[in-house]
């Protein structure tokens, strides 16, 4: 590479705030879908992708921290940017330097840094979103090669990505589908896939999304080679990817948080700045607490989870990451949206733009309801392999949470019923989730971070987890009506009335 990673984020930064600063731009970005060639260009030309590949192929390093940092610049001014930075990192360029041959490695990666290439993953299919497990794409194998059949939609990049990594279940001689599943890097220059259409995304419109018709053939050596099952590495390949999402939350909500200071500074109401009203203030120090907490997110990332590290039994850890980072990137809009007021609700306007922008972080790769109730499924493993039943004895000596529990010896002082309901383990998963935050943000009070920003993100994160386990003892006791179209039109109560 020409320039050091410190010379590349500074040019980096520069290019971006050029490129997303005029009045043309902010409109191509909000209102057209895709991105403009001389715009993708003007930024690919500085190789940012560069910062999640190993320095022998051309690369920063794929140190942690440097593709955080990149991810943090691209979001700051643009979050689907980010977000097609993250696709191209956590989920096709990191899985290669961990899974793929030699000669896949790099002929991919030379590519991507000195053609501006690019990569995306295939997993969902039109009837297995959720479910990835029971996919219906198929491979079979024949003198070293691979031919994939299937269906595959909402894949980002759908008819933009030069390289897919697909994944696929093997057909035994009998027909049916093995449970594992396999990854293989297909080049677009070979054909095979068909968009059959593309689908109207209600934001993230730089990126498009749409349904595949697959059938291709991949070569033996562009097969990815897991060191156990494919499942492992699917987890691996997921975990991963959702411990990296602070890098793409981190300069949202840190954009958030400057519009919303500026604003409030700025604009006067009854005589005096927004600034200075209560409740103005309280919706500032969230959106700073939510920054806190996603700098000490990246902080845990960048730490404990470096390129060579296998991430699959981390799932506690990266749900609860991906999870409590994606809801404060909505909140944080949200709030942004109602401090600016009217002029925020516009498609063009960061505000609005970003409501739409951030709601599907808390869908993709995993939705965040799901996460929660898997959080809690692990602590409750956990707990029963370790014979407790009291959650405060064991959140207090789990490594991820020991810390910040001391914070809630009251709340949690009770025995766990292992057979909750679902909306149960969604509510204690949220705590929970928050909790595993409070303890990444105590660890980074500890290494010097701003005092009073920690003070504020614990205080507002022990907000947050007394209404959630307060919720999760005494509420969630609605049911639905399914006849509840009997009796249930007030106008007819009316006219009963009027008789």
């Amino acid at each position: 590479m020409k320039l050091n990673f410190q010379e590349f984020i500074n040019e980096y930064k520069n290019r971006l705030a050029d490129i997303f600063s005029t009045e043309e731009e902010k409109h191509e970005e909000s209102l057209v879908r895709g991105i403009k060639a001389d715009t993708y260009n003007q930024i690919m030309d500085l190789s940012p992708l560069a910062a999640f590949i190993p320095s022998q192929y051309g690369g920063f390093g794929g140190h942690t921290a440097e593709a955080l940092k990149m991810l943090e610049t691209s979001s700051y001014e643009s979050l689907p940017l980010s977000l097609m930075m993250g696709i191209n990192g956590a989920l096709f360029l990191q899985p290669i330097a961990n899974y793929a041959s030699e000669e896949a490695r790099s002929g991919v990666y030379d590519r991507v840094i000195n053609a501006n290439k690019m990569g995306g993953l295939m997993i969902t299919e039109p009837d297995y979103g959720s479910d990835a497990l029971k996919m219906q794409t198929s491979f079979t194998e024949e003198n070293g090669v691979y031919r994939i059949k299937g269906t595959k939609h909402w894949a980002g990049l759908t008819g933009m990505a030069d390289y897919w990594l697909m994944t696929a279940r093997g057909v035994d001689s009998k027909g049916n589908l093995s449970r594992d599943i396999g990854f293989f890097i297909h080049d677009t220059r070979n054909g095979g896939i068909d968009v059959k259409e593309y689908y109207n995304n209600l934001g993230l419109y730089m990126l498009p999304y749409g349904r595949n018709h697959v059938d291709i053939k991949v070569d033996e050596s562009h097969k990815l080679n897991p060191s156990s099952t494919g499942i492992t590495m699917m987890l691996d390949l997921l975990h991963r990817s959702r411990l990296q999402f602070p890098g793409m939350g981190m300069g949202f909500l840190k954009r958030m948080m400057d519009e919303a200071v500026n604003h409030c500074k700025d604009r006067f109401v009854g005589g005096q700045s927004l600034f200075n009203y209560d409740q103005v203030k309280n919706r500032l120090s969230e959106l700073q607490a939510y920054f806190t907490v996603c700098s000490a997110m990246c902080n845990f990332t960048s730490t404990n989870v470096p390129l060579e590290r296998n991430t699959a039994k981390m799932d506690l850890e990266a749900n609860a990451i991906k999870s409590v980072v994606t809801d404060y990137m909505q909140r944080a809009a949200q709030s942004l949206l109602q401090l600016t007021g009217a002029k925020g609700y516009r498609l063009d306007h960061i505000a609005g733009r970003s409501v739409v922008d951030s709601r599907p972080f808390q869908i993709f790769e995993g939705s965040n309801d799901i996460l929660y109730q898997q959080i809690s499924e692990s602590v409750l493993k956990m707990m029963r392999k370790m014979k407790r039943t009291n959650l405060y004895d064991f959140l207090s000596t789990y490594e991820s949470t020991s810390k910040a529990a001391d914070y809630f010896k009251e709340a949690l002082n009770f025995e766990i019923n292992a057979k909750m309901p679902q909306r149960k383990l969604v509510d204690l998963g949220k705590a929970i989730g928050r909790m595993v935050s409070m303890e990444f943000t105590l660890d980074l009070g500890e290494q010097g971070f701003n005092k009073e920003l920690i003070q504020n993100a614990l205080k507002n994160i022990q907000d947050d987890i007394n209404a959630t386990m307060c919720l999760f003892k005494h509420g969630g006791e609605g049911d639905v009506v399914e006849d509840y179209q009997i009796d249930s039109s007030w106008f007819n109560l009316q006219l009963v009335n009027a008789r």
